[in-house]
Order: structure tokens, then sequence, then C-alpha cells
């Protein structure tokens, strides 16, 4: 099969020494990396900095998953963004374990698009914000509080808690 993609690495060499290792240092682009609250654009490059080591197992892969995230703020929905710098340290293996080890395939290449796409997804924010204090938009008129106030009341409660407003606790 040939390498299509650039987080596709052939270790056939890694694999027939034993205690072998090498680094890989690549860059390009995956689709659809969408958390609950923000994405890595289709375009957005994503650098890989990786140390591949031969283990009995199969190949350790070792390093760090370099790219940016863009989102609206969950409060005030202003485009917000941050540089990620993930960790990774995982094993790749002929036989893996489901949810535990990758896969290395019958052609002897350690295929990185899923171990980069799960490390992504499990650090983007699931609630991105401008800044901590964000006042957010006004429910009833829309006008965003980190800018400027407004005259809408919040004095009229919500009728669907007043049964819980009744108990004495």
């Amino acid at each position: 099969m040939p390498t299509s993609s650039v987080f596709r690495i052939p270790v056939t060499s890694l694999l027939r020494r034993p205690g072998a290792s090498r680094t890989a240092q690549v860059e390009g682009t995956l689709a659809d990396v969408r958390g609950p609250g923000a994405e890595v654009g289709d375009t957005q490059p994503i650098a890989v900095d990786l140390t591949l080591e031969r283990v009995s197992e199969g190949i350790v892969v070792r390093g760090s998953v370099t790219t940016r995230w863009d989102a609206a703020c969950s409060r005030c929905l202003v485009p917000v963004g941050a540089d990620l710098v993930v960790h990774v340290g995982e094993l790749y293996e002929r036989h893996p374990l489901e949810g535990e080890t990758y896969p290395l395939s019958e052609d002897d290449v350690v295929d990185l698009e899923p171990l980069i796409r799960d490390a992504l997804l499990l650090e983007l924010p699931a609630v991105p914000l401008c800044r901590p204090d964000c006042q957010g938009l006004c429910p009833s008129c829309g006008v965003d509080h980190n800018q400027a106030g407004c005259d809408c009341s919040d004095a009229e409660p919500d009728p669907r808690w007043d049964a819980l407003r009744s108990l004495d606790l």
C-alpha cells in the first residue's frame, strides 16, 4: 500500500532491530477535528515531532503534536483561538487491544492520524472563553456585557422554578 498521507510512517527498518529508535518530524492537515466547543480547521497545519522506538510489543511513539484551535466564545460569541501542544506516548502493535493501543499495519506502517485526532480531541476546550471573566450576552436584548451595560431587568424570575422556590430547606 502506498504511503498517501504524511502521517503514515514506514517502520520496517525499526521492526528488524529491537531497541532501535528514530525521530520523525512531519506537518500536514486533518479534516473533521471538531470537539464540542472548538475545532482545528481543515487547513490548519498540524506539526508532529516524535520519536519512534522498537520495543518487544511493537513500536512506541512519544513526542508532541502542535496546532491551533479556533472557536466562538461560549458566552459572548467572539472568535477565540489558541495554540495547542499535546504530548503523546502510545504503543502500536500487530494485535492491538481495543481502546488501549493502536494497530501496526501489515505493511509495517504506523498511521499517526488516529493518534493525532484522539490526542487533539481530548485537549480541545469544551467551553472556550475569550477570557475567564467574560460577562456574556444579555438574554433579553443581546448586548455584549463586556462592551456595555443594558437596562434589561432580571427581576422577572422563570415561573417554572416557583415550586422549588417555595421549599424551605
